[in-house]
């Protein structure tokens, strides 16, 4: 396979087709629907799901809730510094980016709010990539988040949300992510309840998604970048449903690229891909827990996922990445082409595709 230079995966977006909140109801966000086959496309709204889609199919969403991760410190000499949340090493002990110069040995104050008084300590006790920091605390630091943190909203999402709940997906219920599995916004109960009306059943997996995952890829070409882990899960019995399905002929359809990730890291502990895993090869997926750094570019093999539906990226990044893997570079710029052309609304609270 010939390497993938990342400026092949650049395309021109105005300012103001960011989103800049999220459109009410939920599922009155637009929906364009990519036919591989035909490499035709087509125009509808999310609420029309139940109509695109047939009865047996099964999507799967990432359960992941978004933890109030940004905390706000003092340094020992009076200065504020801004900490989020990235990855756990134990309950005490968190992989961070900090906005502030921090050294190791230094010892923090954590503040209840912005300018707050101290409710909690933190000590820097090492140094990794691309600026992260690990801190120790001296409580357990993701129910501190809970109790004085900020829900942390993009870089590109300039204006403050009213509600912090419209940035957690409906169905979010294991704390752990710092940013939204976004192409899960688009859902109400009532979707999910006339989805299952229709005999399309719904299952979940984890995995808690980090900052990395929407970062452009800095690097010249594609395979030179790295992704951070993320833990991920799909328990025995929804892997037990999903290899069912499969063998029926019926579609898996992941809600979101996190969902993906989840699916297809799955797909690959089937076959002994995963250390540790148990290998079954005559299964679609095998129950999985634990970190993938699952990186999915053009000339990746997708073994469980049938169809996608997720946002509109950015240029550079690992989502277009994933999302030309699945459905060609040429025909998703195409898309996205129609996309800017129609003012599609994109990015975390914009519009939505479901490419079959």
């Amino acid at each position: 396979m010939s390497a993938l230079r990342m400026a092949d995966f650049d395309y021109h977006l105005p300012e103001e087709l960011i989103a800049q909140e999220p459109i009410e109801p939920r599922d009155a966000a637009r929906l364009m629907v990519l036919d591989r086959t035909t490499e035709s496309i087509s125009h509808h709204h999310v609420r029309d799901l139940p109509d695109l889609l047939r009865p047996g199919d099964i999507l799967v969403f990432n359960e992941s809730r978004v933890i109030r991760a940004r905390l706000f410190a003092r340094k020992p000499t009076g200065g504020n510094v801004e900490v989020l949340l990235l990855r756990p090493q134990n309950e005490y002990v968190w992989e961070v980016l900090v906005r502030g110069r921090v050294r190791v040995g230094m010892e923090l104050m954590i503040l209840e709010s912005r300018e707050g008084a101290p409710v909690a300590g933190a000590k820097v006790v090492g140094e990794g990539e691309k600026g992260v920091r690990v801190l120790s605390f001296d409580r357990p630091a993701l129910a501190l988040a809970e109790e004085v943190g900020e829900v942390p909203l993009p870089p590109y999402i300039h204006r403050p949300l009213h509600d912090p709940e419209r940035y957690q997906t409906v169905y979010a219920r294991t704390p752990g992510s710092v940013a939204a599995p976004t192409a899960g916004l688009h859902f109400t109960p009532e979707l999910l309840l006339r989805l299952r009306e229709r005999g399309i059943e719904s299952l979940f997996v984890t995995l808690h998604v980090g900052l990395d995952t929407f970062q452009p890829v800095k690097e010249e070409w594609a395979e030179e970048h790295r992704i951070h882990r993320e833990y991920c899960r799909l328990t025995p019995e929804v892997a037990e449903q999903i290899n069912r399905a499969k063998l029926e002929g019926r579609r898996i359809i992941a809600v979101g690229t996190t969902s993906v990730r989840v699916l297809e890291t799955a797909a690959l502990a089937a076959v002994g891909g995963c250390p540790d895993a148990e290998p079954c090869p005559w299964r679609a997926v095998a129950p999985y827990e634990g970190w993938t750094d699952l990186y999915i570019y053009p000339g990746f093999r997708f073994r469980a996922v049938d169809a996608l539906m997720t946002n509109f990226h950015l240029p550079r990044s690992t989502l277009i990445l994933l999302v030309a893997a699945f459905a060609g570079r040429e025909f998703i710029l195409r898309a996205y082409e129609e996309a800017v052309r129609l003012r599609y609304r994109f990015y975390s609270f914009g519009d939505a595709m479901l490419i079959l």
